[in-house]
């Protein structure tokens, strides 16, 4: 009877540790506008999960919130099983360093290099010697499919698709468990943004990594992610796989997802070897 439960109570806890995020009950209100009202949702480890909804409505809201960037008026989110709010301090430093975080334009420091600007969160974070630091900082820009000699470029030397991989490569630096990424095709032309998906799918295949991506790209949702959050009405309407998606009846998604640019994707996909 005891080794029954001993199980159960394994089982139970490794089911609990594969959601590495849950949000629940989540409201956020700018004054009297109610940006999100009562959303849940959770991420599971491994996963790409893709989050989409119309413009406005909150999708980078929710990110901002998960990140302690925007404050909520009610709800409770988990990272890693613990209730950020109720985190102590230790709790809290130990959580952000397993987070990296790919803002929309990349949000690199006009006035530092690329390696400078991989290292910005390990001098943060990490007490590393110079020498140590620069070694991680160029490992994390080669993983990225940047040159070493593009580390000593400041971001106005950069194209569009160099700034988003050095922006991945800070968001790598302290080798995170769950990796932000919010619209991070947005700009690229469309090699440039498939070249960043082949990316992003090969580092979580490589590194283990669970990517939550804000994304209106459908070539992303249709190639990169395992499932699909759709945010509408201020909470999340559906979520599944692509398959749920071109099933649901839920008209914007219906849309969205079964519209003449997605039927395009979807046979494109479904040709493939």
């Amino acid at each position: 009877m005891a080794a029954v439960e001993q199980q159960a109570g394994t089982a139970e806890q490794a089911g609990h540790e594969e959601i590495v995020l849950s949000a629940s009950e989540i409201t956020v209100a700018f004054g009297d506008n109610v940006i999100l009202d009562g959303l849940s949702l959770d991420i599971r480890r491994g996963e790409i999960l893709g989050f989409v909804g119309a413009s406005g409505s909150g999708k980078s809201v929710l990110l901002r919130t998960i990140l302690g960037l925007v404050r909520k008026r009610s709800g409770t989110i988990r990272l890693f099983g613990i209730d950020v709010e109720k985190a102590s301090d230790t709790e809290r430093l130990a959580i952000d360093m397993r987070l990296g975080v790919l803002f929309q334009q990349g949000a690199l420091f006009s006035a530092l290099t690329v390696l400078e600007n991989v290292q910005v969160p390990m001098r943060e974070y990490l007490d590393l010697p110079r020498k140590l630091m620069a070694d991680v900082a160029l490992l994390k820009i080669e993983l990225v499919g940047l040159s070493p000699n593009d580390s000593g470029k400041y971001p106005s030397e950069l194209s569009g698709g160099m700034i988003k991989r050095a922006a991945l490569a800070r968001a790598l630096a302290l080798d995170p468990d769950i990796v932000f990424l919010d619209e991070p095709t947005s700009g690229l032309d469309p090699i440039s943004a498939a070249e960043f998906d082949e990316l992003v799918v090969k580092l979580r295949d490589t590194m283990g990594l669970t990517v939550y991506m804000v994304t209106h790209d459908l070539d992303s949702l249709f190639t990169t992610c395992d499932r699909v959050a759709v945010l509408g009405r201020k909470k999340v309407l559906v979520e599944g796989t692509i398959d749920d998606m071109l099933k649901s009846e839920e008209p914007w998604v219906k849309s969205y997802f079964r519209g003449k640019r997605a039927r395009q994707l979807d046979l494109a996909a479904r040709q493939q070897p």
